[in-house]
């Protein structure tokens, strides 16, 4: 049978090289993550704008950088512990806070690693930072 293999889309694509850019790359990571969201629309703009704020704050001991053109923040090993992805990234309805397993947010045997952003409430910035500070902490840690 000779079925037509179905490729990777434009934007998945996009976002591979982006990654091999940044695996090549040697630019600052702070540097990295603005670039990254000056490509944004205004309105994905903002909120990743803010979602940085809140991770620098909650967590300074992330190390900001880019991953597969995402703003991402990384422990002292170079782990992705959470991201933000916009929207555009994949022409999808609402952006995303994401977290990786070296995020310390286990709690028993299933929990939450990803979560849509519209708007962001001063309640829902709160929200952010306490996770996103969990998220960072080696305290039980696997």
């Amino acid at each position: 049978m000779n079925a037509t293999k179905k490729g990777f889309t434009a934007e998945e694509k996009a976002a591979m090289r982006a990654r091999a850019r940044e695996l090549k790359a040697a630019a600052d990571g702070e540097e990295a993550v603005t670039a990254s969201l000056k490509e944004m629309s205004p309105a994905d703009r903002a909120l990743g704008k803010r979602i940085h704020e809140i991770v620098k704050d909650a967590a300074p001991q992330l190390i900001p950088k880019t991953w597969y053109g995402m703003p991402a923040y990384a422990d002292k090993d170079g782990k992705v512990v959470c991201f933000f992805r916009n929207a555009g990234k994949f022409k999808e309805r609402y952006a995303m806070l994401g977290f990786n397993d070296s995020a310390n947010l286990d709690d028993g045997n299933m929990w939450p690693v990803a979560f849509a952003l519209g708007t962001l409430t001063a309640t829902d910035e709160k929200k952010i930072a306490a996770l996103v500070k969990r998220a960072a902490s080696t305290k039980g840690a696997r």
